[in-house]
């Protein structure tokens, strides 16, 4: 196939780029670079030295003979640019994570919250649009997130929901309840791809992600200059990530309020495979279909409890210590969510063993002194609206 990858630069974007090249499809590659510059203005920095994208490219292509096309284009502000790179590369189909990516982020203040969802709407509709006139058979694998339903108290279905009313019957997109404006704009981009596909018959993937995390996969293992970007800090680091760097420096583990907070999780692995489970096995003409995307459940609490266990194993001091809860989110919920669509397409889950956590740890701890503990500090309240 003929796959362009949307938000090519990032975390899940380059290795999702690498592995597609890996296995011999044409890959292309789009991004604005507008991430590197929010990670400067919230002062993170990745772990690892992250190349540019250029730079990453060429390694790639002297490491395996394969070439990955790129192109520089703001999908939200420049749609002639987005227009002509589809009209060059002609996919058959696109991956699209090219969205700011933060809950936290997206709370920071105004600027921030209307960045975020003028990026992530705007450049979704000029995307579907785009498509619509270039290249509507293509196949839109779309990353969304399970923070998209909220924590409901009934069994969170894929997507969609069967409903009884009033002796009638009918089949609704499930009823979303986002806990932040990041994950607000992510059910705008599903309202408005599930109307693009009934209305003009475009064929869409939602990828309702959990949370993810781990760096490495088979090709950002074959040189240094192919890793991918991994955060810590408390505005781009996931929980799970960011817990094994705390424990590698003996920082204490930063438990908002009792973590009873519930969500499920994934292997950076295993997301890969997942969006090529779903290119293999495309939607239908007209066809907005939804998949969870995630392979575990746990509760932040049992991760932090884990994590100071393994941690200690290994020799290192660490502990957990329960902070203030800066969100406003439930304390405690009830979380059974169905994720059984990609399973049956032949998913084969990448687990959380204490093996995993105890690699990822000593891992995080080579690199040590380049850790900024600064950033670690959760600063960003859902409660204040800073100009």
């Amino acid at each position: 196939m003929r796959i362009l990858v949307l938000g090519g630069d990032g975390y899940l974007g380059w290795p999702t780029a690498m592995y597609f090249s890996a296995r011999g499809h044409e890959v292309g590659v789009l991004d604005n670079m507008v991430k590197r510059q929010w990670e400067a203005e919230v002062g993170a920095e990745p772990l690892f030295p992250i190349p540019t994208l250029t730079r990453r490219i060429s390694t790639w292509k002297a490491e395996t003979g394969r070439g990955i096309e790129s192109f520089v284009v703001d999908m939200a502000n420049n749609p002639r640019g987005l227009y002509n790179s589809i009209e060059r590369f002609r996919p058959d189909t696109i991956v699209h994570y090219a969205e700011q990516p933060s809950a936290p982020f997206s709370m920071m203040n105004r600027a921030a919250c209307v960045e975020t969802q003028a990026n992530n709407i705007v450049g979704t509709l000029n995307l579907g649009h785009a498509m619509m006139s270039l290249c509507p058979d293509a196949h839109l694998i779309k990353l969304g997130t399970m923070g998209e339903y909220g924590t409901p108290n009934i069994d969170i279905e894929e997507g969609w929901l069967e409903i009884r009313h009033n002796g009638r019957s009918d089949r609704v997109l499930f009823p979303k309840r986002p806990g932040s404006f990041y994950h607000l704009s992510k059910v705008c981009d599903s309202q408005n791809l599930e109307f693009m596909c009934r209305v003009w018959g475009l064929r869409v993937t939602d990828l309702n992600q959990g949370v993810v995390y781990g760096v490495e996969t088979e090709e950002t293992a074959i040189a240094d200059g192919l890793r991918t970007s991994f955060h810590y800090d408390a505005v781009f680091g996931t929980v799970l990530n960011r817990f094994v760097t705390m424990a590698a420096i003996g920082y204490p583990l930063t438990v908002y309020g009792q973590g009873g907070q519930t969500r499920g999780y994934l292997n950076i692995r295993d997301t890969l495979r997942c969006v090529e489970l779903a290119a293999q096995n495309p939607a239908s003409t007209g066809e907005f279909r939804v998949f969870n995307q995630f392979t575990e459940t746990f509760s932040v609490a049992d991760l932090a409890e884990r994590v100071v266990r393994i941690a200690t194993q290994l020799g290192f001091k660490v502990k957990s210590e329960n902070l203030e809860n800066p969100r406003v989110e439930a304390a405690q919920h009830r979380y059974k969510a169905a994720n059984s669509a990609l399973l049956s397409l032949g998913l084969k889950p990448h687990l959380l063993t204490d093996d995993l956590i105890a690699g990822m740890i000593q891992s995080v701890a080579r690199s040590s002194d380049s850790i900024d503990k600064d950033s670690l500090k959760p600063n960003i309240s859902w409660r204040q609206n800073r100009p």
